[in-house]
C-alpha cells in the first residue's frame, strides 16, 4: 500500500515566494460605485438550452476526486397546506428510487465505489432550495460521467410509487421525532416568532406529522413536477480534472435532453414583514440546556453588487468581531451576566436576514443577560468603538484575509462548490481570492471605528426586533422584557451609559527570551520524511515538511500519566484542573487578555488532560510558529493559582452544565448505560452537583501544573510547511529553553500505569430505562464487549474499525433501507479503557445507537440482532467486504493529502504497543498491519 504522496516537502524557494506573496500584493485602486463582476471568477460558466445552469471548474485538492452538487430552487416555502413536508420527502424519495435505480441502488452504488452515506452523498431541504451533494472518487474511466448520471436522476427522473413513498415515511417521521426535542421545540418556536405574517412562518422544512404520514404520491408527485425544472437548477462539478470541457460535454449528455413537459410557473416571491414594535416571547422548556436570551433584528438582504457593498460587507464583518471581543470580556468579570454570548448576521431566507445576539446564563439570570446586552450595543452607538479595538479587528481580518491567500492552491473542491452554490442561490458575486485579498489589503486601513460603530444601529429595538427568553422553569415575564427595554431605551436616551473600560494589554507573550536548548541526538527516518531530534532538556520532537497547505502547521505534545493515576478521593478536583486554568490563563495570561496580544497571528494551543495521557495541541501559520512555540513555552513556565473570582465563574458555569444534564430526559440513560457497561466507577459516573462542592481549587491548579512542567517526559510532534532553517532555532528556543526540573515531575513508564477501575458486564443484559420527556422518544443502544489479543493487536484493531462500518452499513440496510424505520444509525468502537501498556489484552466494546419510534424500539432491536446474527452465520457478502475496503481506501487516500492524517499516524506509531524507540519502526508495522487485510 502507498503511504507516501509525492512532492511530500516543498522547496525553501518556493515557500519563502509563497509567504512573501501576500505582503507583495499590489493595492488596486477602487471606484466605490465599480460593480463586481457578474460572472464567476475560474469557473467554466454557462448554461444548457433548457435552462440548467452549470458551475465545473478544475481544482487538485483532492487528487482525484470531486465534489458535485444539484441545487434546486426549491424549498418547504413553495408547499401547499397538505403539501407541508414534501419537499423534504422528495429529498429523500430521490435516494429511494428513480428511473434507473431502485431500492436504494443509488446509495449501494456510491458506497462501492468509496462515496459513504452521509459524509460522501447527502442532501438537505430549506425554506427556499433543496441541495443534493456528491463527493466521489474520479480515478477509474466512467466513475465522474456515473456520478453526474445520478445527480440527473434527482433532477426530474425520481420515482414515487406508493411502495417508494410507505418504505421511506418512517425514516422522514424518525427525522421528525428526532427533531422534536428541547432544542428542536425552541428552534421552531423560535422561527415561528421571526417569521410571523409570512408564509415561512408556516412552512418548517421537516413539515407536518399527518402529512408525512398520510400524503398520497400523487401529492408528492405534483409538487415535484411543478417545481423541478431545469431552470430551477444548478449544476456543480469542482474537481482534480485534466479538463473542464469534457466535464461540461458529460454534463450536457446526462442533462441535456430533460426538458419540462409543461410551461414551469414563476417563482413567487414571499416577502418578511417589518414591524416596529418588538415582539417579545417567555419560552419555558423543562428540558432546556440552560436558561438563554435571544435578539434578533431583521432586516432586508443586501444585494452585494458593488466594491461600495463589499467595503460594507467588511466593516460589518469588523463590527461583528469587534462586539464579539466585548462580550467575551465581559463574561470573564466578577459576576458575569452571561456565560458567554455572541452576535452575527445571517440570511434568514431570500428575503431576509437578522442581526443576532445569543447568550447563555445562569438560572433566573436571563434579565440581567438582556440588559447587558442591550446596554452593550447601546454603549457602542453613544460612544463607538475605541481605536485600539478596531486595530485589534482589522489585525485579525487581514490575517483571514492572508491566510485564505497564501492556500489559494490549496483550497479543497467542497469549498469551492459552497461558494458557485452561493453565487447560484443567492447571487452572491465569486470574485477570487486573489481580488478579495486585494480589497482587503486597499480597504481595511481606511475603514473607521466610527464606519464601524455605526452597524450598532442595526440593533435598535424599533427594528423589526425579536426577543426571546428560554428557560426552565418560568422566572421572567413578557412585562419584564418590555421593561428593560425601556430602561435601557432611557438611559440611552439621557447619555447616561459609560464609556468602554480597556484593559491592559502586554507588548510580548514571553518578556524574558529562555536561553536555547541543544540537539543532544538527530534521527532521519526516511519512510515518513520525518526528523526526531532529542534535545537537551530531554524532549523528544519529530517534525515532518509538507506542502499540503502553505497557511499551516500541527503540533501535538504528549506524555504518558493522567487522571487514572489519581486516588479517588482527589479525582473530581484534579479533573477540574483544565477549567479552572483555562480561566486563569494556563499560557500566563487571563484569555481576555491574551485574546488581544494575539489579534493578527494565527496560532493557538489548547491543553488536554485524558486517563493516560496529558496533551498540548496546536495550530497555527508558519510565520506565527514563533507565537505558538511561546504559547507552549508559557505553559511550562507558568504557575497557576486560583483566585476567588475565577473559581466563583468555573463552578457557577460547572453547576449550571451539571443541572442541564440532570433536565436532559436521556441523561437518565446515558447514566445507565456507562452503569452497566463498565460497572459503577467514579471515572466513568457523571459527576453531581454533591461532586463540585467537594473540588478543591488549589489541588486541582497544583495538579494542572505538574502536568506541564516536565519536558523531558514529552513527545511533540510536528507537521506542516515548516522550513527548518526558521524552524529549528524556534524549537531549540522555546522547546528546548524550558527548564528542566531538579528532580523528576511525574514521569512514568507507559508499562507501569494504574489501569482504570471498571468491569465489563458478564451476562448478556437487555433493559429499558424510562424517563419523562415532553414528547416520546427512544434512543436505542446495543453494546458488545471486545477483547483483542497481544499477539494479534494491530491486525485486530483494524479488523475492529473495519467491523464496525460494516455493521453500521447493514444495519441501515435492515432497519432503514428494508424496514423504512430509522432515519439513521451510528456504530463506535471504545478501546481506550485499558492502560497504554505494550503488553496484555484490549478490552472495549462495540455499541451501536439508533433513535426509532418507542411502540416499536423492541422489534427493531430484534431485527438487528437477526442481522448481526445473520452476518456471524453467513459472513458478510464479497460485496459488503469490497464496499467497506473501498470507503476505507478512499478515507486513507484522502488522508495522505493532509497534515492532520500525518499527525495522527505519527503520533499513533510513538504510542503504539510496538514502539521501542524508533518512530520508522513502529510506523512500518502499523502500515503492514493494514496491508495484510
Amino acid at each position: 500500500m502507498d503511504l507516501l504522496p509525492p512532492a511530500a516537502a516543498a522547496s525553501p524557494d518556493l515557500m519563502k515566494k509563497r509567504k512573501s506573496g501576500f505582503r507583495s500584493l499590489k493595492l488596486v485602486e477602487v471606484d466605490m460605485d465599480a460593480v463586481l463582476a457578474e460572472e464567476p471568477f475560474g469557473v467554466h460558466y454557462g448554461r444548457l438550452d433548457n435552462g440548467l445552469t452549470y458551475y465545473v471548474r478544475s481544482n487538485p485538492k483532492p487528487r482525484m476526486r470531486a465534489a458535485l452538487a444539484l441545487a434546486v430552487k426549491a424549498g418547504s416555502v413553495l408547499e401547499e397546506e397538505e403539501e407541508r413536508g414534501v419537499a423534504h420527502i422528495v429529498e429523500h424519495l430521490a435516494f429511494s428510487a428513480t428511473t434507473n435505480y431502485t431500492n436504494h441502488d443509488i446509495i449501494k452504488f456510491l458506497e462501492s465505489i468509496g462515496a459513504e452515506f452521509g459524509a460522501c452523498q447527502n442532501a438537505v431541504t430549506s425554506a427556499d432550495e433543496t441541495v443534493y451533494e456528491l463527493f466521489v472518487p474520479i480515478d477509474k474511466p466512467g466513475l465522474l460521467s456515473q456520478a453526474i448520471s445520478v445527480l440527473a436522476e434527482f433532477s426530474m427522473e425520481v420515482r414515487v410509487s406508493m411502495e417508494d413513498l410507505e418504505k421511506e415515511r418512517g425514516a422522514v417521521m424518525e427525522e421528525y421525532r428526532g427533531n422534536r426535542n428541547a432544542n428542536g421545540r425552541m428552534q421552531d418556536a423560535h422561527w415561528i416568532l421571526m417569521m410571523e405574517g409570512s408564509k415561512y412562518a408556516e412552512r418548517l422544512p421537516i413539515g407536518l406529522e399527518k402529512v408525512i404520514r398520510t400524503v398520497s404520491p400523487e401529492t408528492v408527485k405534483e409538487f415535484y413536477r411543478k417545481w423541478y425544472h431545469p431552470q430551477n437548477m444548478c449544476v456543480i462539478a469542482v474537481g482534480d480534472f485534466p479538463d473542464t470541457q469534457g466535464v461540461v460535454d458529460l454534463i450536457k449528455a446526462h442533462f441535456g435532453h430533460k426538458f419540462s413537459a409543461a410551461v414551469p410557473p414563476v417563482m413567487p416571491y414571499f416577502p418578511v414583514p417589518c414591524h416596529e414594535e418588538p415582539r417579545f416571547s417567555c419560552f419555558v422548556e423543562s428540558e432546556a440546556a440552560g436558561s438563554a436570551v435571544m435578539i434578533s433584528c431583521k432586516m432586508a438582504v443586501e444585494e452585494l453588487r458593488t466594491v461600495k457593498d463589499y467595503r460594507d460587507l467588511l466593516a460589518e464583518s469588523m463590527f461583528f468581531h469587534a462586539l464579539n471581543q466585548r462580550f467575551f470580556k465581559l463574561s470573564r468579570k466578577k459576576d458575569p451576566p452571561y456565560f458567554s454570548c455572541s452576535a452575527a448576521a445571517d440570511v434568514l431566507v431570500h428575503p431576509c436576514k437578522a442581526y443576532i445576539m445569543t447568550s447563555s446564563c445562569k438560572e433566573k439570570g436571563t434579565i440581567e443577560a438582556l440588559k447587558s446586552m442591550l446596554t452593550e450595543v447601546a454603549r457602542v452607538r453613544m460612544h463607538g468603538f475605541s481605536e485600539r479595538e478596531i486595530t485589534v479587528v482589522r489585525a485579525l481580518l487581514m490575517s483571514e484575509i492572508e491566510s485564505a491567500y497564501l492556500e489559494r492552491d490549496q483550497m479543497q473542491s467542497t469549498n469551492l462548490r459552497d461558494e458557485y452554490l452561493q453565487h447560484f442561490l443567492r447571487n452572491e458575486p465569486v470574485v477570487g481570492i486573489e481580488y478579495e485579498a486585494q480589497l482587503h489589503k486597499t480597504l481595511l486601513p481606511y475603514i473607521t471605528a466610527s464606519d464601524v460603530s455605526g452597524y450598532s444601529e442595526n440593533f435598535m429595538t424599533s427594528h423589526s426586533c425579536v426577543i426571546k427568553i428560554i428557560e426552565p422553569h418560568a422566572t421572567a415575564t413578557v412585562d419584564d422584557l418590555k421593561a428593560v427595554v425601556l430602561k435601557i431605551n432611557s438611559l440611552e436616551k439621557e447619555g447616561g451609559i459609560s464609556l468602554w473600560d480597556d484593559e491592559y494589554i502586554p507588548e510580548e507573550i514571553v518578556s524574558t527570551k529562555p536561553n536555547p536548548g541543544s540537539i543532544m541526538q538527530q534521527l532521519e527516518y526516511s519512510n515518513i520524511a520525518a526528523t526526531e531530534l532529542v534535545l537537551s532538556n530531554g524532549m523528544r520532537v519529530c517534525y515532518k515538511c509538507t506542502d499540503f497547505f502553505d497557511d499551516q502547521v500541527l503540533f501535538t505534545g504528549f506524555s504518558y500519566g493522567g487522571l487514572s493515576e489519581l486516588p479517588e478521593s482527589d479525582y473530581f478536583s484534579c479533573s477540574m484542573g483544565p477549567t479552572i486554568a483555562g480561566e486563569i490563563g494556563v499560557f500566563g495570561y487571563r484569555p481576555s487578555v491574551l485574546m488581544d496580544m494575539l489579534a493578527g497571528k494565527r496560532a493557538d494551543v489548547g491543553t488536554k488532560l485524558g486517563a493516560y495521557m496529558r496533551t498540548f495541541s496546536g495550530d497555527c501559520s508558519p510565520s506565527d510558529l514563533e507565537t505558538a512555540l511561546q504559547l507552549v513555552y508559557q505553559l511550562f513556565t507558568t504557575n497557576l493559582e486560583p483566585g476567588e473570582e475565577d473559581v466563583n465563574i468555573v463552578m457557577q458555569m460547572a453547576e449550571e452544565a451539571v443541572r442541564a444534564q440532570e433536565r436532559d430526559p436521556y441523561t437518565a440513560f446515558a447514566n445507565r448505560v456507562r452503569e452497566l457497561n463498565y460497572g459503577n466507577s467514579y471515572f466513568f459516573r457523571p459527576i453531581r452537583i454533591s461532586d463540585l462542592r467537594k473540588v478543591d481549587p488549589f489541588k486541582a491548579c497544583q495538579f494542572f501544573n505538574n502536568c506541564f512542567k516536565d519536558p523531558s517526559t514529552f513527545t511533540v510532534v510536528i507537521v506542516g510547511n515548516i522550513e527548518p532553517a526558521i524552524a529549528l532555532p524556534l524549537i531549540l528556543l522555546y522547546l528546548g529553553g524550558i527548564p528542566r526540573p531538579l528532580e523528576p515531575i511525574l514521569s512514568f513508564h507507559r508499562d507501569e500505569l494504574k489501569g482504570l477501575p471498571f468491569t465489563f458486564p458478564s451476562t448478556i443484559i437487555r433493559e429499558v430505562v424510562h424517563s419523562p420527556m415532553v414528547e416520546a422518544q427512544c434512543l436505542v443502544q446495543l453494546c458488545f464487549p471486545v477483547e483483542l489479543k497481544n499477539e494479534n493487536m494491530m491486525e485486530d484493531a483494524h479488523l475492529v474499525g473495519f467491523l464496525s462500518k460494516l455493521l453500521e452499513t447493514k444495519i441501515l440496510q435492515v432497519l432503514r433501507f428494508k424496514h423504512g424505520q430509522i432515519y439513521s444509525v451510528g456504530v463506535s468502537v471504545f478501546l481506550g479503557g485499558n492502560k497504554p501498556s505494550r503488553v496484555g489484552n484490549v478490552r472495549g466494546d462495540i455499541s451501536i445507537n439508533f433513535s426509532c419510534d418507542p411502540d416499536i424500539s423492541s422489534a427493531l432491536v430484534d431485527l438487528a440482532l437477526a442481522e448481526i446474527l445473520r452476518l456471524q452465520d453467513e459472513g458478510p457478502s464479497d460485496d459488503d467486504v469490497l464496499s467497506i475496503l473501498e470507503i476505507e481506501q478512499r478515507a486513507h487516500e484522502n488522508g495522505l493529502q493532509e497534515n492532520f492524517y500525518w499527525l495522527d499516524r505519527i503520533l499513533r506509531s510513538y504510542q503504539s504497543r510496538i514502539y521501542c524507540g524508533d518512530v520508522g519502526a513502529s510506523f512500518q508495522g502499523s502500515s503492514s498491519a493494514l496491508s495484510k487485510l
